[in-house]
């Protein structure tokens, strides 16, 4: 039976969209945020690919330096400074409480999985009311790859002792979606403002408006 459930954290379980006055004040539009998140995708995966592992903040910071390269506002250490401190602080989203306690009432089992450093990822789930929500706190430092490489996926499930089959990935993201079904696990797509499932890639298991949309579909997927 399934009782192993694994969580992305950024955007997922917390809403980006709290740094949008950092990006307003910088670039005058908080759509920039947007760029600056694709950018940073582009940064670890790089990073991934290349095996050159760098911390998740150093390549946060790298992103919106570059963003403001392209827009020709320079970007101050300070700048880059609120952006880290910003992402330690970032509010969890509406669904997430009462969704995390249904599913822990029902005995699921439920990590929290980022490719932020296992320090920051700690606290920000303390910041967002979160710190006591998960049976395990796990980051992909501990492996020097980023997901959607199948180490992390494969390091949450050894910290289980169980198959990767016998585990569920929750995310907003298509990448994690298709890097944990190709690791082998079963999927969920949590569909966040702005997130949709690439069409080429890996198609969840069950499709989420939110992650109180998705407990429902558990609960009742799991008594068929």
């Amino acid at each position: 039976m399934l009782r192993h459930l694994v969580f992305d954290v950024n955007e997922t379980l917390l809403d980006v969209a709290a740094l949008d006055p950092l990006f307003e004040r910088l670039f005058g539009d908080s759509r920039s945020r947007v760029e600056w998140f694709l950018t940073l995708e582009e940064g670890w995966m790089t990073a991934t690919i290349t095996e050159r592992f760098r911390p998740f903040a150093e390549l946060a910071q790298a992103a919106l330096v570059m963003v403001g390269q392209r827009r020709g506002v320079e970007v101050s250490e300070a700048d880059c400074q609120a952006l880290v401190d910003g992402m330690k602080r970032l509010p969890a989203h509406a669904d997430v409480h009462p969704a995390l306690e249904q599913l822990r009432g029902a005995g699921f089992h439920l990590a929290a999985l980022s490719n932020g450093s296992l320090q920051a990822l700690r606290q920000q789930l303390e910041s967002a009311g979160l710190g006591d929500s998960f049976d395990a706190v796990l980051s992909v430092e501990e492996t020097q790859r980023y997901k959607p490489a199948p180490q992390p996926y494969r390091m949450a499930a050894e910290h289980h002792g169980i198959n990767l089959d016998e585990m569920m990935m929750v995310a907003a993201h298509a990448w994690d979606i298709t890097g944990a079904a190709v690791a082998g696990c079963r999927t969920v797509f949590i569909a966040r403002p702005g997130k949709v499932l690439n069409p080429a890639g890996s198609q969840p298991d069950l499709h989420g408006d939110d992650l109180q949309d998705f407990a429902r579909q558990l609960l009742a997927w799991r008594e068929r």
